[in-house]
């Protein structure tokens, strides 16, 4: 008998035996905590993982299939020209309204392709850092100078990070470079034109099928005892009594609002292009749907296709499993919008008052393990802000919070190995603080 191993394996029953035993079911904020892990993971798997995560896999797939590896090394690769890869993988953002966790598989499909990793960490930062809608939403809500400069902030980011990542481990991707120079141009099977229909009609049916509704109502409400300052709600209207006004926002978080704090409740002017495709969001879809079967069935063959498949399915047996497990940690230390997890939220709202070194680094590495669905910081900021927050702070977390979060680390590690992971986590920390701290000071 191996004693060794026999002796490990009693110390693991020994440790859950006594967490079993221990387990502090009697007290509220430990159950509360582990409601708001099960509440978070169940509307992630609502709201991300069909629409969002599901298409995400299927173009990581094709990726990985379709699209021929000497490509991608010379646009991407270590040996690329720099200002057209890191170019486009810093406004990718601009057409993909992914979140941290969708965006994922893409940048797991271009890495393993042999994309170097300083466009793939740029691509990886910008995807769900650079979202249109987001930043205007920013704009909206939280003023034009917030939103600018996290337009500015995220796109400098991006390259800022990338650059760094490819000088860091330089040696290490001209050894790979190295490695590929060799490789046979592949034979082309299909004219550019219809790989580039076929991935048009995929990120299509991701950024429609997602496509938000815009608020149908404005409310405005005093935030803080006393009416220091104003909270401001953009949503549909369910409930409006002399008691209570609930609005659901665009992110699907509902905000109660006491009637006596109710300042203003007005229309929302909508904008007519943006509504009208919100209308017809799924028809668009479906069409595209239809588009892209077509497409499948005439241009690729049977083998193709199963390849395909194998390859979709790979990613989501890699990435899901540690999206969830992430998803649960991250609800019961934080959990959701507007709900406390294990670590209470005053914590939060003390540690990141005034714009100094600690509130700033404070924000950046809150916002990086926190879980932010696509718009749903938005409105968490506006009430941090109204309770005291910094403006330089309030920078760091959404140039932090967007792009990371503890889900998303899981999935990186296993793309790109511990250390990379926390050299990038890092960076990204570092730069959210150092922006936070030239914001704050202006």
């Amino acid at each position: 008998m191996d004693w060794k191993a026999e002796g490990k394996k009693l110390a693991v029953i020994a440790g859950v035996f006594l967490a079993c035993f221990y387990l502090p079911i009697e007290h509220s904020r430990f159950v509360n905590a582990v409601l708001e892990a099960l509440y978070l993971v169940k509307g992630y798997a609502r709201e991300h993982v069909l629409l969002c995560l599901v298409p995400a896999f299927f173009i990581a797939g094709a990726i990985g299939v379709f699209i021929n590896q000497a490509s991608v090394m010379k646009y991407l690769g270590p040996r690329a020209n720099k200002v057209l890869a890191y170019g486009v993988a810093s406004v990718s953002g601009a057409i993909l309204a992914v979140c941290s966790c969708t965006v994922l598989p893409l940048f797991a499909g271009i890495y393993k392709m042999g994309a170097g990793l300083g466009p793939a960490t740029t691509f990886l930062y910008s995807g769900p850092a650079i979202n249109v809608l987001a930043i205007i939403l920013t704009a909206r809500v939280l003023g034009p100078e917030m939103g600018i400069a996290r337009a500015v902030g995220a796109v400098l980011f991006s390259v800022v990070i990338g650059l760094l990542m490819h000088l860091i481990y330089r040696k290490e991707e001209w050894a790979k470079s190295n490695g590929q120079i060799a490789m046979p141009q592949p034979q082309v099977s299909r004219p550019l034109w219809k790989n580039a229909a076929f991935f048009a009609s995929m990120v299509g049916i991701l950024v429609f099928a997602n496509w938000a509704r815009s608020g149908d109502v404005r409310a405005v409400f005093l935030c803080c005892p006393g009416g220091l300052s104003t909270y401001e709600v953009e949503g549909a209207l369910v409930e409006e009594s002399g008691e209570v006004v609930r609005v659901v926002d665009r992110a699907g978080t509902e905000h109660q609002i006491p009637a006596e704090q109710l300042q203003v409740l007005e229309p929302v002017d909508k904008n007519p292009v943006y509504e009208a495709i919100y209308r017809a969001r799924w028809g668009i879809t479906a069409a595209l749907l239809v588009v892209f079967g077509g497409m499948l069935l005439m241009w690729f063959s049977r083998g193709e296709i199963v390849e395909w498949v194998q390859a979709s399915w790979g990613y989501a047996r890699q990435i899901f499993p540690l999206l969830l497990i992430g998803v649960l940690a991250a609800g019961f230390l934080l959990g959701r919008p507007g709900h406390e997890g294990i670590i209470p939220a005053r914590w939060v709202e003390q540690a990141v008052g005034g714009n100094g070194l600690w509130a700033n680094l404070f924000a950046a590495v809150a916002g990086a393990f926190m879980y932010f669905a696509t718009l749903t910081e938005v409105p968490i900021l506006h009430g941090l802000l109204g309770a005291g927050m910094g403006k330089g702070p309030a920078l760091a977390l959404l140039l932090a919070g967007p792009a990371l979060s503890l889900p998303s680390m899981l999935v990186i590690r296993s793309v790109m190995g511990t250390q990379k992971t926390i050299v990038f986590v890092t960076l990204v920390i570092v730069m959210a603080t150092l922006s936070g701290l030239i914001y704050g000071a202006i």
